[in-house]
């Protein structure tokens, strides 16, 4: 069953660590934007995609570190924690 999974990432470097951990992935993984369908073993690829903007991961296969990777670039993550840090100050 494929998964999907929101991301944004903040910076090229943390698109190249995604590039990286998706590689040691024994599945396809894939990345979506707009009508763009990016081999997310790419490193090209995926930093040809605008990074400012939620993309769409895709998957089908199981690896923790990809997928802890993904939920901390999980856009709604980031939004709940600058509100905590708000709140906080």
């Amino acid at each position: 069953m494929m998964k999907q999974k929101k991301v944004k990432f903040a910076s090229a470097d943390e698109a190249k660590e995604f590039v990286s951990i998706a590689s040691g992935c024994d599945f396809d993984v894939n990345v979506f934007y707009n009508r763009m369908i990016i081999d997310a073993k790419s490193l090209l690829g995926v930093l040809s995609l605008d990074l400012t903007k939620i993309l769409t991961v895709e998957f089908d296969g199981e690896n923790t570190l990809f997928e802890e990777f993904l939920e901390r670039k999980n856009p709604m993550h980031a939004v709940a924690r600058e509100r905590l840090w708000r709140l906080s100050r």
